[in-house]
């Protein structure tokens, strides 16, 4: 026969491991709600990403007094994926309003999220750089439309893999079909431009769920007047 001091023992009991249950309880959501903090913060920093593709730097700026215009000569370098540097190119224009033509090709938002290794960001490859001017337009080529871009290729061999991996990124790019099974968003033609002065460091960058961008900033105040 229960007593009341066993019936007390056995509420307590029960009252222990009600507060036990409901703060594991807690535990597992506050547990749960901050791994989800965690993921957002990572799906953000992921989408508002971005990535240094190339720098370009005006090498000679001199007015020309028969042309009216100021003659200038940049530095181009691009970086590969692993953010090495490709060789350098020089372009001279008979002016400073310069654009650089790239395609690129943005991949759905749920692979950017996710981080995906080969779609986790912007795809893209610069074609031209070029200064509007009329009839007067400069153009210089970068990289050519279904072949593979300099300074991407594979030297000393001939690959019938590599040719194949850039055919199909050209197809990627250039046929809506391939792009819907693909998991691309889109594929466009993106043109941005600056005016190019000395002194100043360009710095064109990827976003990772979008196109391309250019920013600018004074050279460092060491490497002014050095040749380096």
């Amino acid at each position: 026969m229960f007593s009341f001091k066993n019936i007390k023992q056995i509420l307590s009991i029960i009252l222990t491991c009600l507060v036990l249950f409901f703060a594991a309880k807690g535990i597992i959501w506050l547990s749960k709600r901050l791994e989800e903090n965690q993921i957002l913060k990572q799906v953000i920093k992921r989408l508002s990403a971005d990535s240094r593709i190339a720098e370009v730097l005006v090498t000679q700026s001199a007015f020309n007094e028969e042309t009216g215009k100021i003659e200038t000569t940049i530095k181009f370098l691009e970086y590969d994926s692993k953010g090495s540097p490709l060789k350098p190119r020089y372009f001279m224009f008979q002016g400073n309003i310069i654009q650089f033509q790239a395609l690129v090709i943005r991949f759905q938002d749920k692979l950017v999220q996710a981080g995906d290794k080969l779609k986790g960001k912007s795809a893209y490859v610069f074609l031209r750089v070029f200064m509007l001017d009329d009839k007067n337009t400069q153009m210089f080529n970068i990289s050519e439309i279904n072949q593979i871009p300099e300074g991407y290729k594979i030297q000393g061999i001939e690959n019938e893999f590599e040719r194949n991996l850039w055919a199909e990124f050209w197809a990627y790019a250039l046929d809506p079909k391939v792009r819907q099974r693909s998991m691309i968003k889109n594929a466009q033609i993106e043109a941005p431009g600056s005016m190019f002065l000395p002194g100043t460091i360009y710095t064109l960058k990827i976003e990772h769920d979008g196109g391309i961008r250019i920013d600018a900033e004074p050279i460092p105040e060491i490497l002014k007047g050095e040749a380096v």
